[in-house]
């Protein structure tokens, strides 16, 4: 019976040994992986978007800008002095 036992103990133990493992690897290999291709993608959304708003008022197009409750109409200021009207109905 004690062999049978200590088989079983040392099965739980290789068992306990290969799911921590497991855990450390995700934690410190996986996870920073994902995690580094989501912050990287958010950072290519917000340069995405700088670049199209840049592009857009320095095409002297009126950007309009939304943030919560606050609305902003974006136009470049040397667009503003080139043409002394410019249509703010967007």
């Amino acid at each position: 019976m004690s062999s049978g036992k200590s088989k079983i103990t040392i099965a739980v133990l290789l068992l306990l040994v290969a799911v921590l493992s497991l855990l450390v690897v995700y934690s410190f290999v996986l996870k920073p992986a994902v995690t580094g291709y989501a912050v990287k993608s958010q950072n290519n959304g917000i340069e995405y978007a700088l670049t199209a708003v840049v592009q857009a008022s320095a095409n002297c197009q009126v950007v309009p800008l939304t943030v919560g409750e606050l609305k902003v109409n974006l136009v470049d200021v040397n667009c503003l002095q080139q043409n002394n009207e410019i249509s703010l109905e967007g």
